[in-house]
């Protein structure tokens, strides 16, 4: 029995705590909101967010964050990616000298476009051991006990090998990897994906244009990825195009849905209150748009998203500009 702790009591961080409390180790699951908290331990489950999915009685929510992570073996932080920074800063005084800290956190920081593993070593240090948590993986599913796999990727193997052990069991696989770049980078580049497929699929496009995009969006994803230093094999990978395939094409995707009322013709700020919940590809799109300028990348799909998102576009005018370009091999790189 390993004790645990996970940051972040919204859907994902829900279910995390809820495997690895039914895989039999202590789990401190830990919420922003007070009274959020107090209605976890009051109700055992989170009516919220997963409401059919009970605790087992070795999750215990908590509000202090201070006694969140005391004496925890393994730190798992489960926030939207513009809250991963300040968390980090917020709970690094009550962490070992060199702590354990893994995070399923999917985007890249805002304000400098950094990975989260630049932000996580900025705050803790080069030596303390970190990984990611990454992979198709609807909370839903993995909180009610469905077959799920996913990758866990550190520079550490030790690490990975041990988060690998903590979630693994017989509904559940994780695999290692130690491309931290490239599954971080395929997790954050899927979610502005998923928008642009949920547009096509709002404006009433068909199967065709669905793969078409997810196929070429791959390739997008896996350019970017190169240049930054991931690894073929990871786009190819769970945190590739099986995070892609699943967030492109199941509506328990918010950034899907949030894409889909666009192409209906709702504005933006109509989509995002009906969901309710982060919406990770918004911001991404802005952050990936300047990557990609900064590095002489091109991703004409994650471009027209951002046009759609902050210059105004509409749908179908960023489904012509992608349709009039001009021929090409088909070649990723």
């Amino acid at each position: 029995m390993a004790k645990v702790s996970v940051l972040g009591a919204g859907s994902w961080g829900t279910a995390l705590a809820i495997l690895l409390a039914r895989n039999g180790h202590r789990v401190k699951l830990w919420g922003h909101h007070p009274a959020h908290v107090a209605a976890l331990q009051a109700e055992r489950l989170n009516r919220r967010y997963l409401p059919e999915a009970r605790f087992p009685a070795s999750l215990h929510p908590v509000a202090a964050l201070p006694e969140a992570v005391a004496e925890s073996e393994f730190l798992i932080v489960s926030v939207p990616s513009h809250a991963f920074g300040a968390l980090l800063a917020e709970v690094r005084p009550h962490l070992p000298p060199r702590p354990r800290v893994a995070w399923a956190t999917k985007g890249l920081e805002l304000e400098s476009g950094r990975l989260l593993h630049e932000v996580a070593a900025a705050v803790f240090g080069p030596e303390a051991a970190t990984a990611v948590l990454s992979g198709p993986t609807f909370a839903a599913e993995v909180a009610a006990n469905q077959p799920t796999a996913m990758t866990v990727a550190s520079k550490n193997p030790e690490f990975a090998a041990a988060l690998v052990n903590l979630l693994h069991n017989e509904r559940f696989r994780a695999y290692s990897s130690d491309d931290i770049v490239g599954v971080q980078l395929g997790g954050a580049t899927k979610n502005v994906l998923a928008i642009a497929a949920g547009v096509a699929d709002g404006l009433g496009f068909g199967s065709n244009a669905r793969a078409a995009l997810i196929t070429r969006g791959l390739a997008e994803m896996t350019r970017l990825g190169l240049a930054l230093g991931g690894k073929p094999e990871t786009f190819m990978g769970l945190a590739g195009v099986g995070d892609l395939l699943l967030t492109c094409t199941d509506n328990q995707s918010r950034n899907r849905r949030f894409g889909l009322g666009l192409g209906w013709g709702e504005s933006r700020a109509e989509v995002a209150a009906r969901i309710g919940q982060e919406i990770e590809g918004i911001p991404t799109a802005k952050i990936l748009h300047g990557l990609a300028r900064s590095h002489g990348i091109e991703m004409p799909i994650t471009e027209q998203t951002y046009r759609i998102l902050y210059e105004g576009l509409a749908p179908l005018e960023a489904v012509r500009n992608l349709l009039i370009r001009e021929p090409k091999s088909e070649a990723w790189a």
